[in-house]
């Protein structure tokens, strides 16, 4: 049964959403993210993923604040990302709460560091972003785009250990034009041992039953949530059957 992971992304420490990375696109859903964090666990919701868009502009952590706090009051498994650059940020993000942590683009220009820090916290506790545009991989808050290709990108790090991998589709993001199933399905062909998160582009349930259908393992989404495209009553099925 597919996981089901609600996405809140901060700017300024509200919640916010873009399309395809882009900031000028930023719309505001709700000024608390803890508020919307309460209500995701209160309809049985037990993963987030939280986004520092402040901080993947900044190069550093910049809402570990955010972090701290929903960590605090909820009992959701977190895992966060953006910004982190250094063993400073990494070190702040699980003080903060994080129980895993995102990293794309250390993995793309520092593939040492990040290989580093996959023996230092362990496989469990490090999800690499494959962010993928063009079928190039792109980092720096999606900014830029790597000359590494998506399959032999994950192909090096997943030699190195790498079990949980977050593949957003960028051109896909934020645009509830639906998933690109078939990205992920021959992804899970290449690599069926590795836990897949899809990312971008989910638009209705209908597009999450056939994430499942295709066996990809977990699913990261947020704007069909906040436009109401999707209802939390709707995702009780996959929720109750993941318990």
């Amino acid at each position: 049964m597919i996981e089901i992971i609600p996405a809140i992304d901060i700017i300024e420490g509200k919640c916010v959403r873009l399309s395809k990375g882009d900031y000028n696109t930023k719309k505001v859903y709700n000024e608390n993210p803890l508020e919307v964090a309460k209500a995701f666990e209160a309809h049985g919701i037990r993963r987030l993923h939280v986004v520092d868009l402040d901080g993947a502009a900044s190069h550093h952590v910049v809402n570990y604040r955010i972090l701290d706090r929903l960590a605090g009051h909820t009992s959701l498994v977190i895992d966060f990302g953006g910004g982190i650059k250094t063993d400073e940020d990494i070190r702040i993000a699980f003080e903060s709460g994080a129980r895993m942590v995102t990293i794309g683009s250390v993995a793309v220009k520092q593939p040492a560091l990040f290989k580093r820090w996959l023996v230092r916290y362990g496989t469990e506790k490090l999800i690499l972003g494959a962010d993928v545009k063009n079928g190039q991989i792109a980092y720096n808050g999606w900014k830029e785009e790597s000359a590494n290709e998506l399959m032999p990108f994950l192909n090096d790090h997943c030699a190195e250990g790498v079990k949980n991998v977050l593949c957003t589709d960028i051109d896909r993001d934020g645009m509830l034009q639906g998933p690109a199933v078939d990205l992920y399905r021959g992804i899970r062909q290449e690599f069926p041992r590795m836990h897949l998160i899809a990312s971008g582009g989910v638009s209705c349930v209908d597009d999450i039953r056939a994430l499942d259908e295709a066996a990809i393992p977990a699913v990261v989404f947020g704007k069909s949530l906040y436009e109401g495209k999707i209802k939390m009553k709707d995702l009780k099925p996959f929720i109750d059957r993941s318990c």
